[in-house]
């Protein structure tokens, strides 16, 4: 079709290049380079994502079928393995880090614009999930990622804005690390709601939390010692969505300090699981419904892995330094973005794992991105001059 570059070619036109080759400047990446640029090795990572490529070789290999095309792409051809293999682990990893931030503003205000958020619960805070999953390595390759005595891993620590289920921050350490380390660290605007499981317990990041102006809502330890202070009455609505109590509390080791602070613990049967769940908050108003209600939202990130490692290259790597390692997951995290942000712009109501799939299968064909997403299986249209069919003789 005439005027229209490869849906790939019209996918990479969503980074400004003018800010990547910002970014590039200020992380030097291309002071030992020759010939080989950034960008090149940034289209061959997203296209090892959207494109299924296993390893290096695959990368090469399927640029290099598609010569004709490149130049559509920035690229003069398809570089050597060799050269994308010294790149992958000697280039900084946190070049694309950065552009994963900016991506994620620019999806926002893009989704913003367009009134299509995403978000199922409709509440006044900004809404976030918390949470790390852990991706398993081999010991004996990556020796410098340790986990247990014969297994290596990665940790990917990942706060999920619920606006389109995006990824608003993200960090990749050792198996190791623990959430807390990293949660720590974290800084969120105020007024906003982050939730989270029990395994981001600590009562001092929670004092933390709350005097940053920052709600949360988490699951409570069974072991937990609290104190009531005062036990709100609860309505028939509340009972019958399966409210079992709804308590103001503090906690032991701060009952004698008079600077302690005050949470809500909510008791919650969950009629389909049958068991109580008890949940923690340090809003004092929120509706005890709600509370249960934001906590399921949280499900919301386990599902967020899920698809990332089911559909883009997370589990298998083509590199085996942590550069290598951090450079492939934080293209996979922007090749999320990418196919949110077609998803939630699409009326056609793609499901995650249909989009990646036909999105392979599409990648260096030549139609209008937009009309594409909207009408996958509509028939090109032929492009102006094309020959009349051929008339049938009869005999």
């Amino acid at each position: 079709m005439r005027g229209v570059c490869s849906i790939f070619n019209q996918i990479l036109q969503l980074f400004p290049r003018a800010e990547f080759e910002q970014l590039v400047r200020e992380h030097r990446a291309e002071r030992y380079t020759k010939g080989f640029s950034s960008w090149g090795q940034f289209v061959g990572m997203l296209f090892c994502q959207l494109g299924q490529a296993k390893n290096l070789r695959e990368i090469h290999e399927g640029l290099r079928a598609s010569e004709g095309k490149l130049r559509h792409l920035g690229l003069r051809g398809a570089p050597a393995r060799s050269s994308r293999a010294y790149a992958i682990h000697h280039r900084p990893h946190e070049l694309f880090r950065d552009l994963l931030e900016r991506l994620y503003a620019g999806c926002l205000k893009a989704l913003g614009e367009l009134g299509r958020g995403g978000k199922r619960l409709k509440l006044p805070y900004k809404l976030y999930s918390l949470d790390a999953t852990v991706i398993s390595l081999s010991a004996e390759v990556v020796d410098w990622a340790g986990f247990r005595a014969t297994k290596g891993a990665l940790k990917l620590h990942l706060l999920l804005d619920h606006d389109g289920h995006l990824s608003a921050y993200a960090v990749v350490t050792p198996g190791r690390r623990h959430e807390l380390r990293v949660a720590r660290r974290l800084k969120l605007e105020r007024g906003a709601l982050v939730v989270f499981d029990r395994g981001y317990t600590d009562y001092e990041w929670f004092r933390a939390l709350s005097e940053q102006g920052v709600w949360f809502v988490t699951r409570l330890k069974r072991n937990a010692e609290c104190l009531v202070v005062e036990r709100c009455r609860l309505s028939e609505a509340e009972r019958a969505a399966g409210v079992v109590a709804d308590e103001v509390v503090v906690f032991w080791s701060e009952a004698d300090d008079g600077e302690a602070l005050f949470y809500r613990r909510v008791r919650y049967w969950d009629a389909e699981g049958e068991r109580e769940l008890v949940f923690l908050t340090n809003h004092l108003e929120l509706g005890a419904p709600v509370v249960a209600e934001v906590y399921r939202q949280r499900w919301q990130i386990e599902l967020f892995f899920k698809a990332l490692k089911q559909h883009l290259r997370v589990k298998t790597f083509v590199g085996t330094s942590a550069n290598a390692l951090k450079t492939q997951i934080w293209t996979a995290l922007i090749a999320m973005l990418v196919i949110k942000h077609l998803q939630l712009r699409s009326q056609f109501g793609w499901s995650l794992s249909r989009l990646v799939a036909l999105l392979r299968q599409k990648l260096f064909v030549y139609r209008d991105l937009w009309r594409w997403i909207e009408s996958p299986f509509e028939a090109p249209p032929k492009p102006p001059g094309e020959l009349p069919e051929q008339l049938v003789m009869r005999w």
